[in-house]
């Protein structure tokens, strides 16, 4: 469809168009890529996604009046979607692309349609969607990733440089921050055991039982407590009643040489919660790979203001990465979550160092 000019084009416009074409192209080729990594629905979904973009390359080619001999590099923001399509296919892309769908240019620019720039508004609620269903398939792992390293990152950093900072002697220092790791991995492996387990006990606790299977077949089919019990589990008595008759139904026109019994119900809830022995070794290892770094310049016989500013250093970097990929994945600005990360961590250290020194003068 032909777009009325609302000015006549400058070369700078078509220059603008032309950048728009490349974009365009790469962001339709990044949702072909990663609808090659997907199956039902969201291949369906993806593929919808780029024929929308090939429909915005056909309005800048019109425009352009077709192909032009030279056509600028896709941004650099495109450019690195592409390359993380291509090579993951991850949720961190849809991520990107949420941000990306989120920033169209559209809205301000007069050669481009209304519908264009309603599309790109509509991509972002689409390409938002696709990465919630992401989120939620990887919250429970990523949340015990990101939270028990961060754990480990903050929690040795602040023991190991408040113990540094009353003077004592290296070994002690790099003792005091395996000990840690230790203390912490066992305790938040403990922890996640306990939680687990407990929440599965619970579940089972409240789950329907079976147990008074064997006595169905003798209950009265127009007077019977069974439509009490699923009065108590939230029915109205109308519905209780002929849920309670046809399981009795059922029960009186069985076997009756062996004891009748149901088969049993697994709630989808037990599924959700997982495995404790699974939760308590992942919450181990997360906690341990975060709470090693700290004690790594101490690992390796440094000491003194040296070792403080490269623990400070490599926890800092780490910080920063876990803070960016929590930003990447809520759809929030990385950089800003990652220094939120870093900010919280320098400030739990920077109390214990000051304890640390002020218990070091003392004594």
């Amino acid at each position: 469809m032909s777009v009325p000019h609302p000015v006549q084009p400058t070369a700078r416009d078509r220059r603008r168009w032309a950048q728009y074409l490349v974009d365009e192209r790469a962001e339709g080729q990044v949702y072909r890529d990663l609808a090659r990594r997907r199956d039902g629905e969201e291949r369906e979904i993806l593929l919808a996604l780029a024929d929308a973009e090939r429909r915005h390359e056909h309005h800048w080619l019109e425009l352009l009046g077709g192909e032009p001999p030279r056509l600028p590099r896709a941004s650099s923001g495109s450019r690195m979607l592409g390359l993380l399509a291509r090579r993951f296919g991850s949720i961190f892309v849809l991520a990107l692309a949420q941000n990306a769908e989120g920033r169209s240019p559209y809205e301000s620019e007069p050669f481009a349609t209304a519908r264009m720039v309603a599309d790109e508004r509509i991509h972002g609620e689409v390409v938002r969607g696709l990465a919630a269903r992401g989120r939620r398939r990887l919250s429970g792992t990523f949340r015990a990733a990101v939270f028990g390293a961060n754990d480990g990152l903050v929690s040795n950093l602040a023991l190991v440089l408040g113990i540094g900072a009353t003077g004592v002697a290296p070994q002690f220092v790099l003792f005091s921050g395996i000990a840690g790791l230790l203390a912490g991995a066992l305790s938040m492996g403990a922890g996640e055991f306990v939680s687990i387990r407990s929440q599965r006990e619970l579940l089972d606790a409240t789950e329907p039982s079976n147990d008074a299977d064997e006595v169905l077949p003798d209950l009265d089919l127009d007077a019977n407590e069974l439509a009490l019990v699923y009065r108590t589990r939230g029915m109205a008595a109308e519905e209780s009643l002929v849920a309670a008759q046809h399981v009795i139904q059922v029960a009186q026109a069985a076997d009756r040489s062996v004891p009748y019994a149901r088969a049993p119900e697994q709630s989808a809830e037990h599924e959700t919660v997982g495995s404790a022995l699974g939760a308590a070794g992942s919450s181990f290892l997360f906690f341990a790979s975060g709470a090693i770094i700290p004690a790594v310049p101490w690992l390796f016989g440094m000491s003194g203001t040296a070792a403080v500013v490269l623990a400070l250093v490599l926890v800092g970097v780490a910080l920063l990465a876990t803070g960016a990929m929590v930003g990447l994945l809520s759809g929030a600005p990385p950089l800003r979550r990652g220094l939120r990360q870093l900010a919280i961590g320098y400030g739990a250290a920077a109390v214990t160092y000051a304890l640390g020194l002020a218990f070091g003068v003392a004594v």
